[in-house]
């Protein structure tokens, strides 16, 4: 028995990273699971390795009437979705205020912001429908502070609008049996943060564990918030960050 038997989940961002292992973390325990990316390929591999339980679609997150075509056809593919983990993001290029693009900056919110509030709008009626859910979003510790390494200033304020939805979403949708908590991650190994950060722990201030963290260490965290034991946790951010918002070792 998985903590999960019997939950339909869809996974945003699923082809590498975070991501990827949401999707093996989710179906270890039981659930069938949705996998999408924009980058189609990395998807098809996953669910192919996985089995009949996963499934994978060609996703842009950005776009609304995506979002609905892959919700569909999950609900086609496994009935009413009853977990959505909003994974998807993107960093954007190293600049100030004052150089970053106004095509850039828009890019960053529709892949982390409008994304989310996207994938919360198509998967609530179907939550409905099955009597509940869970929905993990994905944020960032710079949805918490703005830390060293936030290359730009679009990508916090994705961040942290990430956080204010999660809390008015589960403020006007727990009365109805669905929970929407946020997940803030600190310096995780994936290949978005070393592309971003460096792969040498050494030049990266990594707090109190002075360490990456591994993306199965947030996955164990995002099948906790998914299933049923955490069924008194809702509006409530979760930080998984080595304890870097508590302070920097040193």
């Amino acid at each position: 028995m998985g903590q999960l038997d019997g939950k339909v989940a869809l996974v945003t961002g699923a082809a590498q990273g975070m991501g990827e292992s949401h999707v093996r973390a989710l179906a270890a325990e039981g659930a069938k699971v949705m996998a999408t990316d924009v980058v189609e390929e990395g998807v098809v591999r996953l669910a192919a390795e996985l089995g009949d339980d996963v499934v994978a679609s060609r996703h842009d997150v950005s776009s609304l009437a995506d979002w609905q075509r892959v919700v569909d056809e999950t609900v086609a593919a496994f009935g009413e979705i009853t977990v959505l983990v909003n994974n998807a993001g993107i960093v954007g290029p190293p600049a100030n205020i004052v150089d970053l693009s106004e095509e850039d900056y828009l890019r960053v919110v529709g892949v982390n912001q409008h994304s989310q509030f996207y994938g919360m709008k198509t998967v609530i009626p179907s939550m409905l429908r099955a009597g509940g859910g869970s929905i993990v979003n994905i944020s960032s510790l710079a949805g918490i502070m703005v830390n060293q390494g936030v290359p730009n200033l679009a990508y916090p304020t994705t961040k942290f609008a990430v956080r204010g939805m999660t809390k008015a979403v589960a403020r006007e949708y727990g009365p109805q049996g669905i929970r929407v908590n946020s997940v803030h991650p600190g310096a995780i190994l994936t290949p978005m943060a070393t592309a971003t950060l460096g792969d040498d722990p050494g030049s990266f201030p990594l707090a109190f564990l002075d360490r990456y963290g591994k993306p199965e260490e947030v996955s164990k965290l995002v099948v906790f918030l998914a299933s049923d034991a955490s069924s008194y946790i809702t509006g409530a951010e979760h930080k998984i960050d080595a304890g870097w918002s508590a302070g920097q070792r040193g």
